[in-house]
């Protein structure tokens, strides 16, 4: 369950560059985009979700800096996968992004990145299990920290550029909410959902992924009181463009002995064509499957907060952006340096 379903996400992206379902209501008056959903605690992951890719695996636990202690953070962002494929991604601008820390009392250097538990293929479409009505994802991401900077990884093909200093203090503060987000914050979402490409567009649903954990990070050391330096920074979003989404429920409520059969079938049959492919026969087949669903029928379940939605989906369906997020304004409440 590795490398074979990083082409799902690629079937879907050649699928998108090449009837509306309506046995469900709108939800009237609702919020979007829709909050991404917090969790009191972390559930263990299934024994059935296996990494090609062992996770965090030189991981360790954030170290307590001395309060007087100046540090160095860095921006990182290199293509995905580039460990693998080089820059191959990195032309169609789909980047992972970290940050660093360098400490000037130690010299020790460490990187802080958030990303998929069992790798990005899984976190965006489930298996279909023999014996199992439901789909079954593999879809927790987390936070991983380890010593040392990879400046090679980094540099070749993407950044490693310093965007500010903070004090040992606001680094020990950063650490503690590191835990809490990390600790509530439990599922990958690949997709964001909006409405049209303008940018006043509705965005129906955010992502959530390594990129969003680095804004965020950010924007706490400005709370903190850290001060950006004026660079440019741009980031990846993978964008479905749909009509207003629909709430169709949950897996019980879809999937369990009262749930709505019917339902069922449609969503297990949409995620079938993003199995993990064996042959280049089954490859191409299922491409044009997708094809006929997302683009000519233009129909797409969408996976978020453990619930199931349908989008009615609009050209052009879907698209890679590489787009500027400003580094964030410092607070007035600082813990200096």
């Amino acid at each position: 369950m590795g490398a074979a379903r990083h082409y799902q996400l690629l079937l879907l992206l050649a699928a998108a560059w090449g009837p509306c379902f309506s046995g469900a209501l709108r939800s009237p008056q609702r919020r979007w985009p829709v909050p991404y959903r917090r969790f009191d605690y972390r559930p263990k992951t299934d024994p059935y979700c296996q990494a090609r890719y062992t996770f965090c695996p030189t991981g360790s636990a954030i170290p307590v800096m001395k309060e007087e202690d100046v540090i160095e953070v860095y921006r990182l962002q290199a293509p995905v996968w580039e460990f693998k494929y080089g820059d191959l991604l990195g032309h169609l601008k789909i980047m992972h992004d970290a940050v660093g820390f360098k400490s000037s009392l130690t010299g020790k250097n460490y990187t802080m990145e958030w990303y998929e538990l069992f790798q990005l293929g899984n976190c965006t479409f489930p298996h279909l299990r023999p014996g199992m009505d439901a789909p079954f994802w593999c879809n927790q991401g987390a936070a991983c920290f380890f010593e040392g900077i990879d400046d090679a990884h980094w540099k070749e093909n993407g950044t490693l550029v310093l965007v500010t200093t903070i004090s040992g203090t606001m680094f020990n503060e950063m650490a503690k909410w590191v835990k809490y987000d990390n600790e509530t914050g439990i599922y990958y979402e690949t997709w964001t959902v909006q409405a049209s490409p303008d940018k006043q567009s509705i965005v129906w649903f955010d992502s959530y992924e390594c990129s969003k954990f680095i804004l965020r990070t950010y924007q706490k050391l400005a709370d903190l009181g850290a001060v950006f330096k004026k660079i440019q920074t741009n980031y990846t979003s993978i964008i479905l463009f749909s009509g207003e989404p629909i709430y169709l429920g949950n897996e019980t409520s879809i999937f369990g002995p009262l749930g709505n059969k019917t339902l069922a079938a449609a969503i297990r049959d949409f995620y079938y064509p993003f199995k993990p492919h064996q042959t280049v026969g089954e490859f191409f087949v299922d491409m044009l499957k997708i094809i006929d669903r997302v683009i000519l029928n233009r129909q797409f379940y969408l996976f978020y907060n453990l619930e199931y939605w349908f989008l009615p989906m609009k050209f052009p369906y879907l698209k890679i952006i590489y787009e500027e997020v400003p580094l964030p304004i410092a607070s007035k409440t600082s813990f200096g340096v």
